[in-house]
């Protein structure tokens, strides 16, 4: 890809967890960031507090479900990081009107706003939650998609719309699909996080829903390398893309690890208010990463212990410690 002609990018979600380590890796790769922030009145920017080029992007304040604001923000842009999204899926549960809104409406919000500025590329974000439990392993991009919660029900629609900009108007699109991302500034909502800082913070019991499902985690870092390595690959373009590390391990396993690594003897007690609605559980997840290989060349470069490693070094400084709320149910 031509770094002169998309030089100028727009990131919506750059105040969340992978949305603010891209900001990082975007700017160290040469590109003119500008960081979209969710809008509140305490001016407050979420993770791209913490970034290490604040100095070097212009940071936005607002909000994706306004479709006057979207094409406000992006004329002048080269090429759209689409990350904003609510992610939780509990909170799906209670508030699926929300995840419409800001998932599906904030989707077309941006798409529409990229087609009337010039047809802006578009890389935009689904989830490995689209196909719901594996009915094959590993999973590759052909494998059926089934909305086991409200949150992933709207990741397939928002997928839709943007793929049928593709279909109707041409519009540059990729549709990168990630797995398990974890790493620092993740949410106490996802598990990683809510077992290292039970730990860190002294608990002697670990309160965790089920512990069977599999998952195929993948440190933010890579996750980002595979973002930046579709947008630059024009090959990509109309295509659904898996990003993933081909490792397959259980949420015990996960925990036994983090427990190693922590030098920890922690005991494992089930919170029910943790374990989601048997046909909600997605029971297994396993990224057949071959397509993106094919495509870029990408593939990880940090595997489950050095990862873990780097997170747990990162979560128990005491100023990143004190940021989460170690001891209540984070939905």
């Amino acid at each position: 890809m031509d770094q002169i002609v998309r030089k100028n990018v727009l990131v919506t979600g750059a105040d969340g967890f992978i949305g603010s380590h891209l900001v990082e890796a975007l700017v160290a790769e040469g590109y003119k960031v500008k960081a979209l922030s969710q809008y509140n009145s305490f001016n407050n920017w979420g993770w791209i507090e913490n970034v290490n080029c604040k100095d070097k992007i212009e940071i936005l304040t607002g909000d994706i479900r306004d479709p006057h604001y979207c094409k406000f923000i992006t004329k002048g842009i080269d090429m759209i990081f689409h990350l904003a999204a609510l992610i939780a899926i509990p909170y799906s549960y209670i508030a699926p009107g929300s995840y419409v809104d800001t998932n599906i409406k904030g989707t077309l919000n941006i798409c529409q706003a990229a087609k009337e500025n010039g047809n802006i590329r578009i890389i935009h974000t689904s989830t490995s939650e689209v196909y719901g439990t594996a009915q094959y392993v590993p999973i590759d991009e052909n494998h059926p998609i089934q909305a086991q919660s409200p949150y992933s029900a709207t990741k397939i629609a928002a997928d839709a719309m943007a793929m049928s900009f593709y279909n109707a108007f041409n519009l540059p699109i990729t549709i990168a699909r990630p797995f398990n991302t974890y790493g620092p500034r993740q949410s106490a909502r996802a598990v990683i996080p809510t077992i290292i800082t039970q730990i860190a913070n002294g608990a002697k019991e670990i309160k965790l829903g089920d512990v069977t499902p599999t998952r195929d985690f993948n440190y933010v870092e890579d996750t980002c390398r595979g973002f930046i390595a579709l947008a630059e690959c024009d090959e990509s373009i109309g295509q659904t893309v898996n990003i993933g590390s081909n490792f397959e391990i259980s949420i015990g396993d996960t925990l036994n690890l983090i427990k190693e690594l922590m030098d920890s003897d922690v005991k494992f007690i089930t919170d029910k208010q943790r374990i989601r609605p048997e046909k909600s559980e997605v029971f297994r997840l396993w990224c057949d990463n071959s397509k993106i290989k094919k495509l870029t060349g990408f593939k990880p470069q940090v595997d489950i212990k050095e990862g873990l490693q780097k997170t747990i070094d990162w979560i128990t400084q005491p100023n990143n410690l004190k940021k989460y709320k170690s001891e209540i149910y984070n939905v």
